[in-house]
């Protein structure tokens, strides 16, 4: 486990810099989640630590396999100096930690819900689960565990996220894209959905 997690932040560190900033969050029965921060010029960049130490596992299986399943981390992207975002430390960790509390498996196309504002003041209280491979390479780790996926989180606002399960994750997508949407805001209004 030990050795995932210093590989996970050894790609971190190549992919992003060195983090300006950490903080770490345990629940009760669950492993520590760290959550790193990584300022870029005016964006900040959240990556949590912890969640690939176990693979994820399939909620309707009678037992954990503690080799083999998907392993991930979250990446959060936003404009620095317009929120107080640091406070979506918490917010990240909840989510790294839902495959442990909740035995669900983490994947692109999936909304992710906290249930309250991400940050004060923030319209959003949900994220899309985007696909890895851009931001940070994904992490092979030698046979049998699989890969250690770097998926970006995409914050919604609730009315995005109602019409996300309606129509799915795709069109939501294309609907930000057709509008210019700038997903890193994190003070944007909701996409127009008519």
């Amino acid at each position: 486990m030990a050795d995932v997690l210093a590989l996970v932040e050894a790609r971190l560190r190549t992919a992003l810099g060195e983090p300006d900033a950490r903080a770490a969050v345990t629940f009760l029965g669950t492993d520590r989640i760290e959550v790193l921060r990584f300022t870029e010029g005016d964006i900040v960049r959240y990556a949590t630590l912890g969640m690939s130490a176990v693979p994820m596992a399939d909620p309707t299986s009678p037992l954990a396999d503690p080799v083999k399943g998907p392993r991930a981390e979250l990446l959060l992207s936003v404009r620095a100096g317009l929120a107080d975002t640091d406070k979506v430390l918490r917010p990240l960790a909840v989510l790294a930690a839902s495959p442990q509390v909740e035995g669900v498996i983490v994947a692109p196309g999936a909304s992710l819900d906290v249930g309250e504002p991400l940050w004060p003041g923030a319209p959003f209280t949900s994220v899309l689960v985007a696909e890895s491979g851009g931001l940070v390479e994904d992490l092979d780790l030698d046979a049998p565990l699989d890969p250690v996926r770097f998926l970006p989180l995409l914050p919604m606002t609730p009315n995005e996220a109602a019409w996300k399960r309606v129509h799915g994750a795709g069109a939501l997508q294309e609907r930000w894209l057709g509008s210019g949407t700038d997903l890193r805001d994190p003070l944007r209004r909701t996409v127009p959905l008519d």
